[in-house]
């Protein structure tokens, strides 16, 4: 396969799938929650499991999202489309160390997670052949880590917002790279 059959491969996906926005804002919204438990008085430890409980429906909001926004999941005479799921599931193997944060220092859980999340946008990047991604694995990463370095054990929530925001903000880019995509494909 050369490089102009694997552009055309991947531009197929992400007109298909709308580079996944289904997902990301499935995930705006599981991290508006998530920046609202972190605001319950609880201790680190409960919220932290929490944020676990939350985050289960992630997986059929944004399939019921597919359905509303009308992305496929499946592109059966695309050779990449498996890709996207294990790329999805490659996050899981990074839960372990999740875990450890949970039990050892669950006041550092929610920078983690919101670290994994971030990091796991990466390889999108090259899998829809955008920027957004590899850009918002950075902002989002970095910027959890700052705000847990800078603000107060009871202003962590500020996390939750700043993942929110950002996840808005790279729909919003990855909406603008689809309808960029769509048109340069549409009949004309």
């Amino acid at each position: 396969m050369n490089k102009p059959e694997l552009d055309k491969l991947r531009l197929e996906l992400s007109v298909s799938a709308k580079n996944g926005i289904d997902f990301t804002i499935a995930a705006t919204i599981i991290w508006s929650l998530i920046a609202f438990i972190w605001t319950l008085n609880f201790d680190a430890y409960t919220r932290s499991v929490f944020v676990f409980i939350v985050g289960g429906p992630m997986l059929p909001l944004a399939f019921l999202l597919s359905k509303v926004l009308k992305t496929q999941w499946k592109i059966e005479s695309n050779p990449l489309q498996p890709l996207g799921l294990w790329l999805n599931f490659a996050q899981l193997f990074y839960f372990p160390f999740l875990i450890l944060i949970l039990l050892r220092q669950p006041e550092y859980f929610l920078m983690t997670y919101a670290i994994i999340t971030g990091a796991h946008f990466f390889p999108y990047s090259w899998y829809y052949n955008n920027i957004w991604y590899a850009l918002f694995a950075g902002i989002i990463s970095m910027g959890s880590l700052m705000i847990t370095l800078f603000a107060t054990p009871e202003n962590q929530y500020y996390v939750g917002i700043w993942i929110s925001a950002c996840l808005l903000v790279l729909t919003l880019g990855l909406f603008a790279d689809y309808n960029k995509k769509r048109n340069a494909v549409a009949p004309v």
